[in-house]
Formats: C-alpha cells, sequence, structure tokens
C-alpha cells in the first residue's frame, strides 16, 4: 500500500510541476510571438525594426504606412 501511495505523491508532484513550468513558459513564448510578429509586419511593408519599433530607416523614425494595418489584422 505504501508503494501505490508513493506513486499518487509522485503524480501529484509532477502534475504541480507541469503547472509551474507551464505557468512560466507561456507568458515567455507568447512574448516571443508577438514581437515576432511585429518584426515581421515591419519586415513586410518595407521598415526597418530598430529600438523596438519599427520605421521607415535608422535615422527616421516614422512609421511605414501600412504596418498598423498589419498588425490589426494579424491580432497584435
Amino acid at each position: 500500500m505504501k508503494e501505490a501511495a508513493g506513486e499518487a505523491n509522485m503524480t501529484v508532484i509532477t502534475i504541480i510541476l507541469i503547472g509551474v513550468i507551464a505557468a512560466i513558459a507561456i507568458p515567455i513564448v507568447n512574448n516571443a510571438m508577438k514581437s515576432t510578429q511585429a518584426k515581421s509586419c515591419c519586415s513586410n511593408v518595407g521598415g526597418v525594426w530598430a529600438n523596438n519599433t519599427c520605421q521607415t530607416s535608422h535615422t527616421d523614425a516614422t512609421v511605414p504606412s501600412g504596418y498598423t494595418d498589419c498588425i490589426n489584422e494579424t491580432g497584435g
């Protein structure tokens, strides 16, 4: 009977660890996906990704036309 209780405890610990890892990993992956989407939209409209923003060039901080539409269409 002790072996069965030990296995049940290990199952509970495993489920808790999976939950903790998922709680940590999901926001990291979600953030990475949003960042990749923004960079992709910037590139698709001919912009340059610099200083965490989409710009028309490295020296001009104007947002290229179509970038906002791309972000809105893809759910960003």
